[in-house]
């Protein structure tokens, strides 16, 4: 569970400070329920970018933004449907789209639930320790843009290999931005900073989303609603809830399954990665082109008895459907083969992971023989904002991209298969969940008691750990009300 213990001195200066700063925090009833957010933030948001430095866009912190880049307030769930003749499968497949967030990704929620327990009970003093997001993209984007709203220092920590767009704009946010050796698989390099900054002698407290179980906790709350509320427009009739598909990454966003299996008990939980890192599918490892998912080891967060399905994606399948769906003639040909124009023209929604998700989505329709009275549910974290430069870089390396090379990638998308994927058995679950022992407790020092409660005690472990959302909303609550802003 998160330790919620308060330390009333820490607590008394962190309500003084965001009284001076004009800071107030949202809650996730809030989050879930943007309707909640007190008039006074929702006049202000009115004339505030998405992406703007005021602390006001903490209350932006939710899947229901308008789709507006300045003075937007909230909607229903940002979502859009891929259809068959996109897809070549049978069912339909709704991407949540993490466009809308701050920083146009989802990861900033994650982060937000990393930190906000900590400022409400004085376990985190931000006028004086940084925090250290150590990530492979978006989650330390999130935690650098959080920190900002905060006014406190931070320390993104991130692949040099990631996309430019990333450290560039990292490097007008962060504080410090230190960049490790390798790509987007290399996780084991972050980890070894932050043990390195934690022998630096320096005040500083690490938020790695691998272990903090406040980034699983505000999945299962806010983004496991965000679906439900969702399925609601669809389901009906015969319409049925299949599945739920996440790149493993973190861990965090596959727990939006766990709470969407409570309420649809019927359906199925697959976790994605990497054909060239298959760490789940094969005990594997390598480097691969899916930036922000992350790969080598088993999240600690990742509840790993409660996934159904392991699909790999062989990388060079999103880069290619990445110019197919942002090429000019890649679009004329997807529309000339029926797909319609308006959706052609918002498939700049789906980030290079966004695209994995989908390929992976369609491989477990397929596998299931799902039907068009299905629907699967999978995330597009982030969009093509972060991605232009992967563009370019294709182009550079490949040439212009033509009408042959739009009909060939066509096909490469119809023709996905249900290949280099396995349905878990309870020994196939137990395998990924015992892998956690090597990086947690021979390298990260954790307790290995608590690696067997994870597995045998299992409902208790995680159901206690989801439940502290109410007591966290209570100290946030009555956090708020000491500072007086509302």
């Amino acid at each position: 569970m998160i330790d919620l213990t308060i330390n009333p001195e820490i607590l008394e200066k962190n309500v003084a400070y965001c009284r001076e700063k004009q800071i107030s925090l949202p809650t996730y009833e809030m989050m879930k329920h943007p309707e909640t957010i007190p008039a006074r933030i929702k006049e202000q948001l009115k004339t505030i970018g998405l992406w703007d430095l005021h602390s006001a866009n903490l209350f932006r912190i939710t899947w229901n933004n308008e789709q507006k880049d300045t003075g937007g307030l909230f909607n229903g769930a940002n979502h859009f449907v891929l259809p068959p003749e996109l897809t070549g499968c049978r069912a339909n497949i709704i991407m949540m789209s993490g466009r809308w967030f701050p920083t146009g990704a989802h990861k900033v929620g994650a982060t937000y639930g990393c930190i906000a327990p900590g400022l409400v009970t004085g376990q985190y003093d931000p006028q004086k320790t940084k925090a250290v997001w150590p990530s492979t993209g978006n989650y330390c984007r999130g935690g650098a843009y959080i920190s900002a709203l905060l006014a406190c220092n931070a320390i993104a920590i991130l692949p040099e290999e990631m996309s430019k767009e990333r450290f560039e704009w990292l490097n007008k946010i962060a504080g410090q931005v230190i960049a490790t050796p390798g790509c987007e698989s290399n996780v084991k390099e972050i980890f070894d900073k932050c043990w390195e900054l934690r022998n630096s002698g320096e005040d500083l407290q690490i938020f790695n989303q691998f272990d903090e179980l406040g980034n699983p906790m505000w999945h299962y709350t806010v983004t496991g609603n965000a679906i439900e509320e969702t399925m609601g427009e669809y389901l009906g009739g015969n319409k049925r809830f299949a599945g739920y598909v996440s790149s493993s990454g973190s861990g965090g966003t596959l727990a939006a399954g766990y709470y969407l299996k409570k309420k649809f008990p019927g359906m199925k939980i697959a976790a994605a990665e990497a054909l060239q890192c298959p760490t789940l599918l094969q005990n594997g490892f390598g480097g691969h082109r899916i930036e922000g998912i992350g790969d080598k080891h088993i999240p600690w967060v990742h509840d790993c008895k409660d996934t159904d399905f392991v699909i790999a994606v062989d990388d060079e399948v999103p880069m290619r459907l990445l110019r197919l769906y942002n090429e000019e003639k890649g679009r004329a040909a997807l529309i000339d083969n029926g797909v319609s124009p308006d959706l052609v023209n918002h498939l700049d929604l789906l980030g290079i992971s966004g695209i994995g998700n989908m390929i992976a989505a369609i491989k477990f329709a397929k596998y299931n023989e799902l039907t068009e009275e299905d629907y699967v549910v999978s995330i597009a974290t982030d969009s093509m904002q972060l991605y232009g430069s992967r563009l370019e870089e294709l182009t550079r390396d490949r040439g212009a991209y033509s009408d042959v090379d739009a009909q060939r990638d066509i096909e490469l998308s119809n023709a996905i298969t249900m290949d280099h994927m396995k349905e878990l058995s309870y020994y196939d679950k137990k395998a990924i969940h015992n892998l956690k022992y090597y990086t947690w407790i021979e390298q990260q020092g954790k307790d290995v008691e608590e690696l067997n409660r994870q597995w045998y005690d299992h409902d208790n472990y995680w159901n206690n750990t989801f439940d502290q959302v109410e007591t966290i909303d209570g100290l946030i609550t009555e956090f708020n009300d000491r500072v007086g802003l509302l």
